[in-house]
């Protein structure tokens, strides 16, 4: 059995065209890239169209083969104007029907022709289908649609044909015939399923409709010499075979619903439209010509397909007449007076929007070529379409916000859950000791009391005033020396009063007693704190160490009063031995909701509103993956120039792919409201049981009871850490401040030992200047005497000159010390900044400070020079450092900057100490005391100590005191 035969339409042809060159020197002038980059990209274009050129008219790879091209000619339309005036490409195509040659520099000819070739290709492949078979027909239906949608695009987009073949007119038959087509293979899958006779004939009659129209366009291009004339016979061969059909499914259809003079009558006009189609059909040429891409076995299978239908059509006819005459006697009416069949439209032009979404489609085309250049278009409008997106997730995200709040607010204003384990009897639950009272007394255990550190910090503090205290007594004593000296010997006492010497000493004294004052004030509060809560301290400490802080936390319990057997209003409280039962082992009323149904409706409602509150989230993050997911780069792409003007529009359909996670939101928001309303009502009923009042009473008294516990020991478990807080930093000032205090001690006792090494000194010269006084005076007797005599004699003689006696002032110092030359008139150690009130003469300059001590030449090594040590404000050294003193000399030649009639005192006996502390040093600031508990470290302890003279000159100064 022959299958219908069906029109295909012929491919166009085309020469070869370079797309290398200009789509490089496009990139290089207009993108400003190295066109190297992009070679494999042109070869791979230019081989497209290369491999396109060859593709079978019938085979799945030529049509994939133009369906890749033509996908990456619209990429490439975004990116590369392909023109007269840019991109300049001759495209040359042979026109499908009259074979003559056409060239344009326009990529829509190229694109225009590409989609000819694709129409054509696809009504190839539906026409050469096994119809017969499932997925032939299948196959068929959708590839005729598809060619009727392709032409359909070339009509609407390329309004002026530059050749025959792609006019509008020669267009449009195209499509009609394709759409025929499509709907008789339609109407064989329906007649091949055994469907109702009625919608048979619908089918059959919109398939004639459109065969008609068909051979109207054909007849006309066959005038014009462009189709083939065998074309308008198989259309109108289909036509009448068509209208035949209809007529005689609705005349089956008629004879049914008993109109049986009807259906004779359909029946008569069958049987004339087949015989039209079967002498059309006896018509056809023999011989089939290529050109309309017909087969040889058309005519003989239009023969039998129309002689067959005839002969069903008379037989029909003459059961129904014989019918009729003998039972019926229906009178048979005329043609004029039938009523028209009704259409039902069976195939339909499939976009080609539509047709590029396909997955398949898509795989096709493949990446594409050229995506490393993207157009600013493209990304433009991904970007707006990212931002309406993110307008939805953000409003959807915030309604979901918004809800969750409002349950929590409702469900918190209700107290619920946890005011359901009251009515449960859950709050014995409550009594158990809470984790983090616990944790306290596991904190306190293994802690000693507090009174032995506090006896320790008395002990430093004493140690340290003790220090102050013999620091200030040693500055009295030397001050007092002093000035005993100065009252003996007057203006001959030189030595410069301490009072100025020990201004920094003493204030730094000072300042250290009022930082231990201060901190005397905290000493007093730790140890407040300490007496405040000593017994909650041992109960806690206890507690943790025997694992008793449960039984810590019950008597706390029992000493708010959380315990007692009876509450206020009489009731038993649930913790008591004899309380009552709870809630639930009560019925209320005969005939009505018990406590425990009501709250196991509660607790129902509970549920469902928490499998809202999850499934809402839910779905709100598989709206957001989906959404983040969501590309419509290809979309935008294959459909720029459509939607130039209508991005919004296109948003829009693109965003309700969302509509359904919007909706579920939306509906959970309602479902919610909705249980909210009821638990509300059931709970509101359940709370104004009087018994269940009272419970709830009970309980807030317990929470407020256990709430008191907690406060009152985690107030002491706080006391207990700024106890050990404060201990440690008042143990690390107290170590500190005695550190400081010893440094100050020793920097007191190196300076009263200078002091005194250089009273001794002067204590010496003045000895000796009264010594030498003497002698002179005794001289200058002798001598006036010894001339009176002379004067007095009878016989003078007159005195040589070589015999006088020297005078007193030439004689050489008596002294037998060992440091036989004078010393500065200041405490060398001591130099003062201001001038000496002793000295008449011009103020002193004072030497400039040097790290390194320079000896004067004019003295040996370990010789005394004070002015080697000039003096500065004393302050108090720190600990780690030392001032190393060698035995100065004054040179003779300082002598000039002395005053008149001063005579320095002499130095020390013996030696003077080997280190002692560098008073003289202003670059060093000796810290003040801290005041309370000072974070500024003090000063280190000093590592060596003043060493006094053997032979100390002062030792018989004691007896000034």
């Amino acid at each position: 059995m022959l299958q219908p035969p069906m029109i295909s339409s012929p491919l166009k042809q085309t020469n070869e065209i370079d797309w290398v060159s200009p789509l490089k020197d496009y990139i290089r002038h207009t993108y400003g890239d190295d066109p190297d980059k992009y070679v494999e990209e042109c070869n791979t274009l230019n081989r497209l169209r290369q491999d396109m050129r060859g593709a079978g008219k019938d085979s799945t790879a030529g049509r994939d083969l133009l369906y890749r091209y033509y996908g990456q000619l619209e990429l490439l339309d975004l990116r590369f104007p392909v023109d007269e005036n840019h991109i300049k490409i001759s495209f040359t195509w042979f026109d499908a029907f009259t074979h003559k040659p056409t060239a344009q520099y326009s990529l829509a000819y190229e694109k225009a022709s590409i989609i000819f070739n694709i129409s054509a290709v696809l009504s190839c492949h539906a026409a050469f289908q096994n119809r017969f078979d499932d997925t032939g027909q299948r196959t068929a239906y959708h590839s005729f649609q598809a060619a009727a949608g392709m032409f359909t695009y070339i009509n609407e987009n390329f309004l002026h044909a530059p050749s025959t073949d792609l006019s509008r007119e020669t267009v449009k038959t195209l499509i009609a015939i394709m759409l025929a087509q499509g709907q008789e293979v339609f109407l064989e899958k329906q007649i091949a399923d055994g469907r109702k006779v009625g919608l048979l004939a619908k089918l059959a009659s919109q398939a004639a409709y459109l065969y008609m129209q068909a051979a109207e366009g054909v007849q006309d291009n066959v005038t014009r010499g462009v189709f083939d004339r065998l074309w308008l016979h198989v259309t109108q061969v289909k036509a009448n075979y068509m209208s035949s059909i209809a007529q005689y499914y609705q005349a089956l259809a008629d004879d049914d619903a008993n109109s049986h003079g009807t259906a004779i009558a359909r029946l008569q006009i069958a049987e004339s439209e087949g015989k039209d189609a079967a002498r059309i059909a006896n018509a056809f040429p023999s011989t089939v010509s290529s050109a309309s891409n017909l087969s040889s076995e058309t005519g003989s299978s239009l023969i039998e397909l129309t002689k067959k239908h005839v002969t069903n059509v008379q037989e029909k006819l003459a059961s129904f007449n014989k019918d009729n005459d003998f039972i019926y006697h229906q009178t048979v009416p005329a043609e004029a007076a039938l009523n028209v069949i009704p259409k039902l439209q069976a195939a339909k032009a499939i976009p080609v929007s539509d047709l590029y979404q396909g997955q398949d489609i898509q795989r096709i085309i493949g990446p594409d070529i050229f995506q490393r250049i993207v157009p600013m278009a493209v990304t433009e409008s991904a970007s707006l379409y990212d931002e309406e997106k993110a307008k939805l997730v953000r409003a959807e995200a915030e309604n979901v916000e918004t809800s969750n709040g409002e349950m929590a607010a409702s469900l918190d204003y209700l107290k619920l859950p946890s005011s359901l384990n009251v009515l449960k009897g859950g709050m014995n639950q409550e009594t158990t000791v809470d984790e983090e009272f616990r944790g306290w007394c596991e904190e306190l255990a293994g802690h000693e009391s507090f009174g032995r550190a506090f006896d320790q910090l008395q002990a430093d503090k004493n140690s340290i005033l003790n220090i102050l205290e013999r620091c200030t007594k040693q500055l009295d004593m030397e001050e007092s020396i002093c000035e005993k000296m100065r009252s003996k010997y007057g203006g001959d006492w030189t030595q410069q009063p301490s009072s100025k010497l020990t201004s920094t000493l003493r204030s730094d004294i000072r300042s250290y007693r009022g930082a231990i004052e201060e901190a005397v004030g905290s000493d007093s509060q730790l140890l407040h704190t300490s007496r405040l809560y000593e017994s909650d301290f041992d109960e806690m400490r206890s507690a943790g160490e025997t694992d008793e802080a449960d039984v810590l936390y019950q008597r706390a319990m029992l000493n708010a009063g959380a315990n007692r057997g009876k509450a206020r209003n009489g009731i038993g409280s649930p913790m008591s031995q004899n309380s009552e039962g709870n809630l639930l082992d009560e019925d209320f009323g005969e005939g009505g909701t018990s406590v425990m149904d009501q709250i196991a409706k509660v607790e129902d409602l509970l549920r469902k509103l928490d499998l809202i509150k999850r499934d809402r989230s839910q779905v709100l993050k598989d709206l957001k993956e989906k959404v983040h997911n969501d590309d419509i780069s290809n979309v935008l792409i294959l459909n720029k120039k459509a939607i130039a003007n209508n991005e919004s529009q296109l948003f829009q359909s693109e965003l309700e792919k969302f509509r359904p996670h919007q909706n579920r939101l939306l509906q959970a928001t309602h479902k919610q409201t909705a249980l909210m309303k009821e638990l509300t009502r059931i709970y509101g009923v359940l709370l104004q049981d009087k018994r269940v009042k009272s419970e709830q009473a009970k309980y807030e008294s317990f929470t407020r009871q256990r709430n008191s516990v907690l406060t009152k020991y985690k107030k002491v478990f706080q006391a207990f850490n700024d106890l050990i807080d404060g201990l440690m930093r008042a143990q690390n000032f107290y170590s500190e401040m005695k550190e400081t205090v010893e440094s100050l001690e020793k920097n007191v006792e190196t300076f009263v030992n200078n002091r005194r090494s250089e009273g001794a000194q002067l204590l010496t010269r003045i000895e000796q200047d009264k010594a030498s006084s003497a002698g002179s005076q005794a001289d200058r007797e002798r001598d006036r005497l010894r001339e009176i005599m002379e004067r007095m004699s009878v016989d003078p003689s007159p005195t040589k000159s070589g015999t006088q006696r020297p005078t007193p002032s030439s004689r050489p110092s008596q002294s037998n010390d060992i440091h036989s030359f004078k010393s500065p008139p200041v405490s060398p150690p001591y130099y003062s900044k201001q001038p000496s009130a002793y000295s008449n003469g011009p103020s002193i300059k004072s030497p400039v400070f040097t790290p390194a001590y320079q000896k004067s030449e004019f003295f040996p090594k370990d010789s005394y020079n004070p002015m080697e040590y000039p003096y500065q404000t004393p302050v108090s050294p720190p600990p780690s450092q030392h001032a190393h003193h060698a035995h100065p000399q004054y040179s003779q030649q300082q002598s000039q900057y002395l005053p008149q009639g001063y005579i320095p005192p002499p130095p020390p006996p013996g030696p003077p100490p080997s280190s002692q502390g560098n008073f003289g040093n202003p670059g060093y600031a000796y810290p003040s005391g801290p005041g309370g508990y000072a974070n500024s470290l003090p000063p280190r302890k000093s590592s060596a100590s003043a060493q006094q003279s053997q032979n100390d000159p002062w030792a018989g100064l004691n007896a000034w005191k």
